[in-house]
């Protein structure tokens, strides 16, 4: 096939670019909608330090961190679910069911071990995981529709199984509640760990042939099954991964937090959902990375700690994650306009 592309004349335009390249030009995009999170960070923080310099404090610094280790771990199971075209509503669910059952553990059986503790956590997020992905992948059922309705589901047995009782931190181990005190300087170390969390998720997204796929489903559903992917099985195991991920979430909560009860986790579904599509992952499927997911977390906490170092009222925390919402949404579509455009001009532009 060489030999004959050799022997066409010089005066035809050559190949079309491939898949690879393509897939560079996406990538591009996405490199420079992490460098604008970045640049809108770092401009909040010039600003608000300008206005109030003790935003930069280090007690300051270390607050906005431990705040946004939560939002930015459930950020890396929510950013594999969306970018399959889906949604997980159900995440500040699931992490309140986690965060009582398993920190009740100490009340209930003692000298239970922290490991132990973390692994039921981590089984009750992956039961929760489970139920949404069968019947999003089999019953073939709108993820919206599921994890909206495990959200009210989930909330509610966690209210029957809390009742008017909670968790606290006297009948908590020290061990276990350092988890979320300890810090190296300024970064605590939950958020050192969360931050491994996230380069090892963004390197399987990247690598890995099952991450990978994801893409593709998010990108084309239909085209997806043609080309002969397990998508079923591929969502399935993306939000299982997202239960999962929610279940250790609670743990880490009662940990960070130290009394718990049937509020815990209460509307974090909708300030992560916030989080992935500012940090560049397109509620419409197919693009984005967990780094940008972990970053727009980052970003709207410290959006909300400048609002409290100002002096502004915390009402207009809401607003302006919502807002930014919808400006994200309205980029990733004019994004996604334009990209398309521009692939199908260079593809008419090399004849095909």
């Amino acid at each position: 096939m060489s030999g004959a592309m050799g022997a066409i004349n010089a005066t035809v335009p050559p190949a079309a670019p491939s898949g690879p390249d393509a897939r560079r030009l996406v990538d591009v995009v996405l490199r420079a909608r992490e460098l604008g999170i970045v640049a809108a960070l770092a401009a909040l923080v010039i600003v608000t330090t300008a206005l109030e310099p003790r935003f930069l404090d280090s007690q300051n610094i270390e607050f906005i961190l431990s705040n946004t280790t939560i939002f930015a771990f459930l950020a890396v199971g929510e950013a594999m679910v969306v970018i399959s075209r889906n949604v997980d509503l159900s995440v500040g669910s699931v992490l309140g069911l986690s965060a009582y059952l398993s920190s009740n553990l100490f009340t209930q059986v003692h000298g239970i071990p922290v490991p132990l503790v973390f692994l039921v956590g981590l089984a009750i997020g992956l039961v929760c995981g489970v139920l949404n992905g069968a019947v999003v992948a089999i019953g073939r059922v709108p993820s919206l529709v599921v994890t909206l309705a495990s959200l009210y589901i989930i909330r509610g047995v966690d209210v029957w199984v809390v009742g008017g009782g909670q968790v606290v931190a006297n009948n908590l181990p020290s061990s276990f509640l350092s988890i979320g005190t300890s810090s190296i300087g300024p970064v605590p170390v939950m958020a050192l760990g969360v931050g491994a969390v996230v380069a090892v998720a963004s390197y399987y997204m990247k690598k890995f042939r099952s991450g990978r796929e994801l893409y593709a489903i998010g990108s084309n559903p239909d085209a997806a099954v043609l080309a002969g992917l397990r998508t079923g099985r591929r969502v399935f195991v993306a939000f299982a991964v997202s239960g999962a991920i929610a279940g250790l979430a609670g743990v880490l909560w009662a940990a960070d937090y130290g009394t718990i009860d049937s509020t815990a986790g209460t509307n974090y579904e909708l300030q992560v959902v916030a989080a992935v599509v500012v940090g560049g992952v397109a509620i419409f499927g197919g693009s984005g990375t967990i780094a940008g997911a972990a970053l727009g977390a980052l970003l709207l906490e410290s959006i909300n700690t400048a609002l409290y170092v100002l002096g502004v009222s915390p009402f207009w925390d809401s607003a302006i994650a919502g807002f930014l919402l919808i400006v994200a949404i309205a980029l990733d579509k004019g994004i996604s306009t334009r990209l398309t455009g521009a692939l199908r001009k260079r593809n008419l532009q090399y004849g095909t």
